[in-house]
């Protein structure tokens, strides 16, 4: 068993000064394993016809409560939200945890109607830092989704990818109420894995695929609403240089990444195009495990740059992702340290030695990435 403890000290501790707490994140990343080690009164799953109908009388079907209410896949049913701030206003010793499998913003009526009682989650598959060491590689390739990682052999968990992104596609967006034929959204989607880690360009994407600028914005914000990929914003510093400002994107699991990039093991891995990207998306999972606030990138016209900036207590600082036996100091971390004062750049590599380039630029293993940037 993978421990998850850091997660459900999270949550345990978002209870304390809210009534509602809602762990969202994709479909299949482990919310309802993770639900269950809670003492809970009652679970109401609602991709069950039982529980669904249940919860026509919600306030029948709460009878009983008193400590904890659980409700899996809540934006199968966003009409429900009023009830549930009558029912936290007038029963104060129950909570309630909702489970959900789009962002805050597709679930409609849950920030309007629990305003000032919920606190929001966001849960992915498994990172490095709750994995033995030697399973990196394999959480690389595979991914973070618990039964794509867990499969028993290559060929297993890439088909479980592939029935993933069907199912994905055929039934989950419907569910919301959202009608773009499957296909069309798979090829959009796909062509996207040519695009990982870049600045967006609508304009650009939305021609290679015969959309409009608007079409292309729209899909690529149903794409990151139902967590399969992340949307940064650029960093703006106060210099005289041009700094891009559109954002960036990268595919939130790089087994779903490497599914839609026809990469189907190690060695077709190491000789893609896309390797460096894929890297970067490894690395900023590993971030977005440990650190739930807004994570930024900067870039020049000049093309100085910086993967990643985390705002942090003692100052910005700096993570560049390398895929390099050996990183080296670049003209982009100088610049980046001048301009942006970074109090210290960490360089991610797949070594597993740690070692000083400078005295603010830092090489060091994924897997002391989580403790160094100060996010556990």
């Amino acid at each position: 068993m993978v421990n998850r403890s850091f997660h459900l000290q999270q949550i345990k501790t978002r209870f304390k000064s809210s009534e509602v707490v809602a762990i969202l994140g994709p479909r299949q990343c482990g919310k309802t394993t993770l639900s269950k080690a809670f003492d809970f009164d009652l679970y109401f799953d609602l991709e069950s016809a039982k529980d669904l109908a249940a919860l026509e009388n919600p306030e029948q079907a709460f009878k009983g409560a008193k400590k904890l209410i659980v409700i899996d896949e809540i934006q199968r049913r966003p009409d429900i939200f009023p009830f549930l701030r009558h029912f936290v206003d007038n029963n104060p010793k129950v909570k309630l945890l909702l489970l959900g499998s789009s962002s805050r913003h597709l679930i409609q009526h849950s920030s309007e109607s629990l305003a000032g009682r919920i606190s929001y989650y966001h849960l992915s598959g498994f990172s490095v830092d709750e994995l033995k060491l030697e399973l990196a590689d394999r959480l690389w390739l595979r991914g973070g989704f618990p039964k794509s990682f867990l499969a028993k052999s290559e060929a297993v968990s890439l088909r479980w990818r592939e029935d993933y992104i069907r199912t994905f596609l055929e039934q989950d967006i419907p569910q919301l109420g959202i009608q773009i034929p499957a296909h069309t959204l798979r090829k959009f989607w796909s062509l996207l894995a040519h695009y990982n880690g870049q600045i967006l360009n609508f304009s650009e994407i939305g021609r290679n695929f015969g959309i409009s600028d608007a079409t292309a914005k729209k899909y690529l914000d149903l794409l990151a609403g139902t967590f399969m990929v992340e949307i940064l914003a650029p960093w703006h510093a106060n210099i005289s240089k041009r700094q891009v400002k559109s954002p960036k994107f990268y595919f939130s699991d790089t087994g779903i990444f490497h599914s839609l990039a026809q990469i189907q093991n190690r060695k077709d891995l190491l000789s893609h195009p896309r390797l460096g990207s894929s890297w970067e998306s490894l690395v900023l999972r590993s971030i977005r495990a440990k650190y739930d606030k807004e994570i930024y990138f900067w870039n020049t016209q000049s093309d100085a740059e910086i993967d990643f900036v985390i705002p942090q207590p003692k100052g910005l600082i700096g993570i560049e992702a390398k895929f390099s036996d050996a990183p080296r100091m670049t003209p982009s971390m100088r610049i980046a340290i001048n301009d942006l004062k970074l109090s210290v750049i960490y360089v991610v590599y797949p070594g597993d030695k740690a070692y000083d380039l400078s005295e603010k630029v830092k090489v060091i293993p994924l897997a002391s990435l989580a403790k160094v940037v100060g996010l556990v």
